[in-house]
């Protein structure tokens, strides 16, 4: 195609900027976990965005934070690696900034040390007044030469059509890698393990969900006794305390079966299929520095 084009884009930003929330917006499904919690996404997610002179891939990446663990490392190499071999980066910030913060100049760092070409994505422009905006705006322009700034809001897909447009003119000519009705490239076993986190994530604790850790165990497709088609999912939700577990259970059993009630049905209108879930619980005190785990959210790019 002459006039199509077609890119690798990463999405950086600090913890909580609003990076999974924007990449389902874009793609108009639920790839990618949202809780207003740090640490939500702890893996690329790919999302695909096919518009009709253009194939949009993006990559969700952890949110840049200060490392503790084997696991904090491997999110924030991950997140570091994407900017290496994409074709535009979107460098995500939040609109209630006042200047550079730390968090920010360490990936503005990266961004100027991999030479790419980025948007500045300023996020949550629903909570401040225009002045403070332009003001942000000239800060940031200053920092770097970016192909363009644009002010959305994720929550309320504002401006959203407007980034794509600037995506596309960032992007150079190219051939489509995904069929047209492909939206991701995650499994189902990833997705499912997305949703289930998700709703931990929302209806826990604080001090809960940094210590979870979500595992689909088994995946079959069979029928139901109507002899529909229906997806057998068995997952494993790790916590590291016992009295976190008490906590993820519930007093009997109420909450594991809130969290797999709403992940049951986020993941059956993502696969357009009928889903049997089975949650468990179990304590792993030390899983985020246990290498054979950690290893599992190592992207080599």
């Amino acid at each position: 195609m002459d006039n199509f084009k077609s890119g690798f884009v990463a999405i950086l930003g600090r913890t909580n900027v609003g990076k999974s929330t924007l990449l389902n917006s874009l793609i108009g499904e639920k790839v990618a976990a949202i809780a207003n919690k740090p640490q939500t996404t702890r893996t690329q997610i790919k999302g695909i965005v096919n518009r009709e002179n253009s194939q949009i891939i993006f990559l969700d990446t952890p949110g840049i934070h200060k490392p503790k663990t084997k696991l904090s490392n491997i999110m924030i190499e991950t997140a570091f690696n994407s900017a290496k071999d994409v074709d535009l980066i979107l460098f995500m910030i939040e609109a209630t900034s006042v200047n550079i913060g730390k968090g920010d100049s360490i990936i503005l760092d990266k961004i100027k040390e991999a030479n790419k070409k980025t948007i500045l994505v300023i996020n949550k422009i629903d909570l401040v007044k225009k002045e403070d905006l332009l003001n942000l705006i000239e800060i940031y322009s200053k920092a770097y030469n970016f192909e363009a700034v644009v002010p959305i809001s994720a929550i309320n897909k504002e401006k959203t059509e407007e980034l794509l447009k600037e995506i596309e003119n960032s992007l150079d000519y190219g051939p489509k890698y995904y069929d047209d009705d492909v939206y991701t490239d995650q499994t189902i076993r990833d997705i499912a393990e997305e949703m289930i986190r998700e709703k931990a994530l929302k209806l826990l604790d604080d001090e809960v969900p940094h210590g979870i850790y979500v595992e689909v165990d088994r995946v079959k497709k069979g029928k139901t006794m109507q002899n529909e088609p229906i997806f057998n999912i068995d997952a494993t939700i790790y916590c590291q305390k016992d009295s976190h577990k008490l906590i993820i259970i519930g007093k009997k059993g109420n909450k594991i079966k809130q969290i797999g009630s709403l992940a049951r049905e986020d993941i059956e209108k993502t696969l357009g299929e009928k889903v049997n879930l089975k949650t468990w619980v179990k304590v792993s005190k030390d899983w985020q520095n246990e290498d054979a785990i950690v290893k599992k959210f190592k992207i080599n790019n």
